[in-house]
């Protein structure tokens, strides 16, 4: 659990951004429009009340932390994936360490074929929702058929007062192999880059933040050469090494979690909001403690066997102060 430096209260100008995969976060009723039989009390996860529970404490615990070290505050915006629906960031908000922050939430339902979304948490007492809308992203399969695959969320709303635009992403999965399902994450790459030119054709002087799991790291097409271009800056980059990530796979890390932002980010203009700093939430008490995946993220289940942690990523985020 988290140690005692993170309830050190702390009153600064500095405001925490986060995105956090939430590794399948589903409720325990049956919806027969999607396929989540894992996920149910007498599927072979035995998806459970008292685990569904245990999970949404754990990840309210997680969230709460986050950037609080230097902040004195949760995340005022936090981007998630792999939720089932607005039901179970209901109960997410509600646990006891996010309930007195009154989060708002912003989500709608996507065609993605488990029934996994993204959303938006957000204090209100920070920010604002002034606009949002769900993007579908548009891929076929190797046999020409459409991929049903998660939207992508846009939200704009005044942080501190200045308008921001957020788009949350959780891209294709590599699932059927990294190379042969490369150009799916490509064409997510230039659906967001078809709503940055939206944004940026009636203001120029937008500031974007996109978030998301890409399921890509900075150094993939789609992010490299199709996402981040001269106007956005991926503060991921200096993070991501041999030794550390969002979450590992093989022995490997990878970091697919990332926050990028429009280069005015940089700028300092007085009651805007400019970049400090980025970093990977992985403290200790998000890790597996001992054994063979040491120092891995503390997962909720490995294949069908119940472990009892958060989830299999690391949450990431960046700080902006306001000036």
């Amino acid at each position: 659990m988290p140690t005692k430096k993170y309830f050190l209260k702390k009153e600064t100008n500095l405001y925490t951004i986060a995105f956090y995969n939430l590794e399948n976060l589903f409720d325990i009723k049956d919806d027969l429009n999607i396929l989540d039989d894992d996920f149910l009390p007498d599927s072979e996860k035995q998806w459970t009340k008292k685990r569904y529970e245990k999970k949404i404490f754990k990840l309210g615990t997680a969230i709460s932390n986050i950037g609080f070290a230097n902040t004195g505050k949760a995340p005022v915006i936090l981007g998630v994936a792999e939720v089932e629906n607005k039901a179970v960031l209901k109960d997410l908000i509600k646990t006891k360490n996010l309930i007195h922050k009154n989060y708002g939430i912003v989500h709608y339902d996507s065609p993605d074929e488990r029934g996994i979304d993204v959303g938006l948490l957000y204090q209100k007492k920070y920010f604002t929702v002034t606009h949002s809308e769900s993007i579908v992203l548009l891929v076929d399969n190797e046999y020409g058929e459409r991929d049903y695959t998660r939207d992508i969320l846009w939200v704009t709303g005044n942080l501190n007062g200045e308008e921001i635009h957020i788009l949350v992403n959780h891209w294709p999965s590599r699932r059927d192999g990294a190379e042969s399902t490369s150009y799916k994450r490509v064409i997510a790459a230039k659906k967001n880059r078809e709503i940055i030119d939206q944004i940026t054709e009636k203001d120029p002087a937008a500031k974007i933040i996109i978030m998301g799991d890409f399921n890509d790291d900075h150094t993939n097409e789609s992010v490299k050469d199709h996402l981040v271009q001269q106007d956005f800056y991926n503060p991921m980059e200096r993070l991501h090494t041999r030794y550390r990530g969002t979450l590992n796979y093989k022995s490997q890390w990878n970091l697919f979690d990332q926050i990028i932002f429009s280069n005015n980010f940089h700028k300092f203009e007085k009651s805007k909001h400019n970049f400090s700093q980025a970093n990977i939430f992985d403290e200790s008490f998000l890790k597996i403690y001992k054994g063979r995946y040491k120092g891995n993220p503390f997962r909720t289940y490995a294949g069908r066997k119940y472990q009892g942690g958060y989830s299999d990523h690391f949450p990431v985020y960046v700080q902006l102060r306001l000036n």
